[in-house]
Order: structure tokens, then sequence, then C-alpha cells
């Protein structure tokens, strides 16, 4: 066992007292020159006073007694500092401390990096499917809020929505018949609620809870109301597959899971961040295909012309407008053209809107 020489100071009289240190197992033994046990201080118990530099000067801790130590070999000093836990002259407990932060952080860092990469992700799969139409419905009011926001540039306000004005009131009165012969076919858990824009794009998207945006650019470009019905369709589709909703809860993150739980989806920048998502990205190919699908389907249950879908992605598939989100990382126009085709019915269709009808849609943003 190593040992060195020390003064004790017995906290009762003034004395000095030279004596022997022993380094042993658990414990730092102080004897006087006969030998005699003074004390016998644990490594956990001990603690360093105020001393001059070169004088390792410890005491007990929580010891009423006044007792010390002081010891003057720099060597022994060292290795009485190596032993005593809350004795760290040379600073390689602070360094520990300093490194074992470092890599609990570079570890959080990393956990939190997984849990937005895979874990968010993951839970919004789950939890979108789980969500009661309530919930859905005030998670897409909230986000419809900022999406509005952003579309109406001008903040024109009411202005910024057609149909509303008396010479677009047939207009309007003919896109609802268009809604509610889909809604009828869909079978949706809940109302779709539908709005067209002043936006030069040919585009319309979907935000959760059934909320449909169609630009006044996609009803420009279309020549009969079965293709505006199966791009209308399409948007239906990832209502039904909560896609919307999955998109803004994986954007929003842990904001909006936890805002999920509070029911409360309007505070903070989740919101905002949800609300450009829906704006500028888009879905999976996976997502896109299976909307296809059930625009196909859906069309060919309300009577309409599968084809016409088909043929409006054709037509505006060249286009060049910013924010096309229904050709934005889609699959190949001309793969899906032909994946839609193919489930065409053979049977006899029936036009969604007559020639009176259609020319008051055509006529909804006019006023």
């Amino acid at each position: 066992m190593q040992s060195g020489a020390g003064i004790f100071f017995d906290g009762i009289t003034s004395a000095r007292h030279d004596v022997a240190v022993t380094l042993g197992a658990a414990s730092l033994v102080i004897s006087d020159r006969t030998g005699n046990v003074l004390a016998n201080w644990p490594y956990n118990e001990l603690e360093p006073l105020t001393a001059p530099d070169k004088v390792l000067r410890i005491g007990r801790r929580g010891n009423l007694a006044l007792e010390r130590l002081e010891i003057f070999d720099a060597d022994f000093a060292h290795a009485v500092d190596e032993q005593a836990i809350h004795i760290d002259r040379t600073g390689m407990i602070q360094r520990r401390q300093r490194g074992s932060v470092i890599g609990w952080t570079v570890a959080a860092t990393v956990s939190m990096l997984l849990v937005a990469w895979f874990g968010i992700p993951a839970l919004a799969e789950r939890i979108a499917p789980l969500l009661p139409v309530t919930i859905e419905r005030k998670l897409g009011d909230a986000v419809d809020v900022q999406t509005r926001a952003m579309l109406d540039t001008g903040k024109t306000g009411t202005a910024f929505e057609c149909g509303t004005a008396d010479s677009e009131k047939a207009g309007r009165a003919a896109l609802d018949k268009m809604i509610h012969r889909l809604e009828a076919a869909a079978g949706l858990p809940g109302p779709l609620r539908s709005i067209v824009v002043r936006k030069v794009e040919a585009n319309a998207l979907a935000l959760p809870g059934g909320q449909v945006y169609i630009f006044r650019g996609l009803i420009d470009k279309a020549e009969n109301a079965d293709e505006v019905a199966g791009v209308i369709a399409h948007e239906i589709g990832h209502v039904a597959h909560r896609d919307g909703t999955k998109a803004v809860l994986q954007a929003g993150g842990l904001s909006f899971l936890f805002g999920m739980l509070l029911g409360d989806f309007v505070g903070g920048g989740a919101v905002v961040i949800a609300a450009k998502t829906v704006l500028q990205s888009s879905y999976t190919r996976e997502a896109e295909s299976a909307a296809d699908a059930y625009a196909a389907a859906l069309m060919n249950k309300a009577g309409g012309n599968v084809r016409a879908l088909a043929t409006m992605l054709t037509r505006i598939g060249g286009a060049t407008e910013p924010g096309m989100k229904i050709l934005l990382d889609h699959p190949e126009t001309k793969a899906r053209v032909a994946a839609i085709n193919k489930f065409a019915d053979a049977k006899s269709t029936t036009p969604f809107l007559d020639a009176k009808e259609w020319a008051a849609l055509k006529r909804i943003c006019a006023g």
C-alpha cells in the first residue's frame, strides 16, 4: 500500500501532529509515529479545503470536528487525488464530466434525428388512420387558415374565392352538383368542403379533414366537366387515404403530435410548416398511384368518364406552371395515364354537367 507523510490537526487542539498517511483499499488511514490510528477516512467522504499552492489540505465531509490533513509531497498528493471521489486538483473528474456531457449530447442529438427520420413518419402513418373525423377536421381548419394566407398573396380576402358574386353563383351551383355526385359515390365519413380560388395554375389540392382547393387555372384548361371531376376525384382519394393528415403530422413533427393529444393545433410554428408542406411538397409515388386508382374507381361508381382524368393529365403534363401539386414528383404522366385508362368501364357514362351547367362552371371566376 502506498504511504506518505502529512500533518494532522485533530480539530480539538491547535497542535500539529506529524503523521503517516496510508492509502488503504477503501479509505485513507492516518497514524501517529507509534502506529496508533488517529483517523480512518473513506475516500468518498474526503473533501478539499482551501490551501496554499502546492499543499493538499483535506477534511472529512459532514464531520463536525474541524479535523484536517495537509500533504506537501506532490506525488503522494496526486495519489490521494486519484483515490478521492470529491477531490479533483488535476481536473480529471471535470474532464470526465465534460466528456460525458459531450457524449450524452451527441447521443441525444442522434436520437432526435433518428426519431425525426424514422419515428415521426412511422407514428404519423399509424396515428392518422385512427384520428376521429372531428379531430382531423380541426387539424385541417388550422392548416387551412395558413394555406389560404399563403395562396392569397394579394391579400384580397373574400374576393380571392370564386363563386360568391351574383354572376358566379350559377357556376358555384354547378360545382356543388358535381361534388355531391362524387360524395354520394365515395361514402366518406364526413362532408367535403370545396373552394375555387383565383389562381392561374392548373392545380388542385386536398387538406386534412376534406377541404379541397380547386384553382381557376384547372377549370380554364379543362374541356369538359368530367375532366374537372376526375381531378377532384383524385384529391378525394387523398382525403380517403388521409394522405394530407399523414404529411402534415410528419411535417409538424412532435408539435402536432402533442397538439393532437391536447386538442390544440393552432399554436406555434408547426401549423405554418404544415401549410407549406401542403403547398410545396408532394406525396410518395405509391400514394399518388393509390389516389389515381381511387379516382378511377370513384369515377366508375359515379357513372363518369374515367378517361377524362387521363386526358386532363395528358393536357397539363407538359405545362410549366409553378406549384402544380398534381404533377409534382408524381409517376411519369404516360405511365399514370395508361394505368388510369385500364380502369375505365366499357359501359356508357353520364356527363357530370350538361352544357349549360358546364358553361356556368367555366364562368365561376368571371365576376
